[in-house]
């Protein structure tokens, strides 16, 4: 089973929120679409879903065109950010409500009821109302009525989004597992990396209504295939600088050069973009890879077991991530350690060098 968008856009007012996006989605496999707010996230699922109908394009759905069949008559689930259910109904009512729909037995109706809520760990409030649940209660309720239908398509939303840290942690486990006998297309759209790695499957990275990357979420966060792929898989954000290859130094400063090593040694002397991910900038040298870099702090963010330091250094602003409480002050000036075995080089045009 498979969903496949091709050459699939949306423009409204003139206004391009889709471009021309090809993609295909298989069953079996987490989708995720991860990007910002506004990077178009939402738009390409309710696509997908019959909810908007592309400007431009065609969407296949197991081997059939669905492009102008209306959502109705499509076999699709969507779970929202904001979690949706009927306040006058028990949470049993709201889960069979779409079954009810359909028109199916009331024995059927109670065995897939009951099935689904124990999966999602709900079977002991099924006589409750909504009112009378927490919000990652109401989510999970929520949840259990876009499963119980054995959709085709199933489209998540964000649907962690306003839930509190160790309910979301919760389901975060659970997801996969419910999943892995299902045959449907799950969409999983979010704004976080560490989501997107925690589910694995594939990613999509989006910006600005493009799919800018998508493959195994792995390979996507360690080889993105550009600057704008590599910024949207990175939290906190990636940290850049315009670095200069002189024969075989990269060059950031006066202060500030390390070897080109072999891997590229090829490439031409020239400008290019350097970045590296923030857990790669420590406080300490960790390795001989390491090259100092002084900078000013502006915020120290301790979590406990974590420090984030907000330092400008060269022009830039960067951001260290590390274990540990590492105490700084503000305008206090700093030296850090960037490992650059592990930066990302981009060539004019903003793509990954591989050389």
């Amino acid at each position: 089973m498979s969903l496949e968008l091709r050459q699939v856009s949306k423009n409204v007012d003139g206004e391009t929120y889709i471009y021309p996006t090809d993609l295909r989605l298989e069953a079996g496999v987490f989708n995720i679409l991860l990007g910002t707010t506004l990077s178009g996230k939402t738009t390409l699922m309710q696509l997908m879903a019959g909810l908007e109908k592309p400007t431009s394009g065609e969407i296949w759905f197991n081997g059939e065109n669905v492009t102008s069949m209306p959502v109705q008559t499509r076999n699709v689930s969507m779970v929202y950010q904001q979690f949706i259910n009927y306040p006058n109904m028990t949470v049993f009512e709201n889960i069979a409500s779409p079954l009810r729909v359909a028109k199916m037995q009331n024995s059927d109706i109670k065995n897939r009821v009951g099935k689904i809520a124990e999966i999602l760990q709900i079977s002991q409030m099924l006589d409750r109302r909504p009112s009378e649940l927490s919000g990652g209660q109401q989510q999970r309720v929520a949840m259990a009525r876009a499963l119980v239908k054995d959709s085709h398509l199933i489209l998540f939303d964000e649907p962690l989004a306003n839930l509190d840290f160790k309910l979301r942690e919760e389901l975060r486990d659970e997801l996969p597992r419910i999943f892995s006998e299902r045959n449907s297309v799950v969409v999983y759209a979010t704004t976080e990396p560490s989501e997107a790695l925690l589910f694995g499957g594939k990613t999509a990275t989006m910006f600005e209504g493009k799919v800018t990357q998508f493959g195994d979420t792995g390979e996507v966060y360690r080889q993105p295939n550009s600057l704008k792929t590599a910024q949207v898989f990175s939290e906190p954000p990636l940290n850049t600088a315009i670095v200069h290859k002189i024969g075989d130094v990269f060059k950031i400063s006066d202060d500030v050069s390390w070897p080109v090593g072999q891997k590229y040694a090829q490439i031409p002397d020239g400008e290019y973009t350097v970045g590296i991910r923030p857990h790669h900038v420590y406080p300490h040298r960790m390795s001989d890879s390491n090259i100092a870099i002084e900078g000013v702090v502006q915020v120290a963010e301790l979590s406990g077991s974590e420090s984030m330091i907000h330092f400008r250094t060269m022009g830039n602003s960067w951001v260290s991530l590390s274990h540990g409480v590492h105490v700084y002050a503000a305008q206090e000036k700093t030296t850090l350690f960037a490992d650059v075995a592990n930066c990302f080089y981009f060539d004019a045009n903003r793509k990954l060098i591989t050389a």
